[in-house]
C-alpha cells in the first residue's frame, strides 16, 4: 500500500518552482505548501532576523494558517526570511510542522529549499527547479515593478545573488540538489513550457510510485 504521493519542488529564488508547485498541486489536486512563507513570516515577526533566539520564539508560536498577508511577498520580506532560515533553531521550530504536512495522508506538495533533502526525502517526485541569475532578477524586479516597488534591476540582481550565497552555504539545511531530484532549469522556458515539463517529471515519477 503505497503512502501518499508527495511532490518535492527545491530551488533557487524566483526559479519560478512556487509557480509550478501551486500548479502541480492544482493539476493533483493536492494541498499546498510554500514553505518560504514560513520563513518569511518568522522573518516579519521579529525585529531584528539576527537575534536567533527572538526568530525561534517567532518560529515556535507561528500560526500557519496566517500567510496570506501580501507583505510576505516583497523583496525586503525575502531577504529577512533567508536570514532567519539560517538560524538552526529556526529551521528546528518549523521542522515538525512541515513534515507534518507532507505526510498527510493522501499526499501533498511543498516547495522550498530543503524538501527534498530534509523535509520530504522519502517524496516519490522531486524536482529541483533552477534558472541564470540574470533572468531570476529580471523576474523578481518585473514583480516588484508591478507592486509599485521602487528598486533597481542591477540592486535585484545582488539582493538575489546575496541570498544565493547565505541558502547554500549555510550549516543547518543548505539549498542543495537532491541526488534524486530532477533538474529543471527554467531559463528559456515560458510559463507553459516550464510546467509541461515539471509534469513529465512528474508522471514519470508518479508511474513508479503506482508500480510499487
Amino acid at each position: 500500500m503505497n503512502d501518499g504521493f508527495v511532490i518535492a519542488v527545491d530551488g533557487s529564488a524566483a526559479s519560478g518552482k512556487g509557480t509550478l508547485a501551486g500548479r502541480l498541486a492544482a493539476h493533483y489536486g493536492l494541498p499546498h505548501l510554500d514553505t518560504g512563507l514560513l520563513y518569511r513570516a518568522v522573518g516579519q515577526a521579529v525585529g531584528d532576523p539576527a537575534d536567533e533566539v527572538a526568530a525561534a520564539a517567532a518560529a515556535r508560536s507561528l500560526d500557519p494558517h496566517r500567510l496570506d498577508d501580501p507583505a510576505l511577498t516583497t523583496p525586503a520580506a525575502g531577504e529577512r526570511a533567508s536570514q532567519v532560515a539560517a538560524h538552526p533553531a529556526v529551521r528546528a521550530a518549523l521542522l515538525d510542522l512541515q513534515t507534518g504536512f507532507a505526510r498527510q495522508p493522501g499526499g501533498a506538495v511543498l516547495d522550498g529549499r530543503d524538501i527534498g533533502t530534509v523535509i520530504a526525502p522519502f517524496a516519490p517526485a522531486k524536482l529541483y527547479v533552477d534558472a541564470a541569475l540574470a533572468i531570476r532578477a529580471q523576474r523578481r524586479w518585473r514583480q516588484a515593478q508591478g507592486r509599485g516597488d521602487q528598486v533597481t534591476l542591477d540592486a535585484m540582481m545582488q539582493d538575489l545573488a546575496r541570498r544565493d550565497a547565505r541558502d547554500s552555504s549555510r550549516a543547518t539545511a543548505p539549498l542543495t540538489r537532491a541526488p534524486d531530484a530532477a533538474l529543471l532549469d527554467t531559463t528559456l522556458l515560458s510559463i507553459e513550457s516550464a510546467f509541461d515539463e515539471a509534469l513529465r517529471i512528474v508522471e514519470t515519477a508518479r508511474a513508479r510510485w503506482l508500480a510499487l
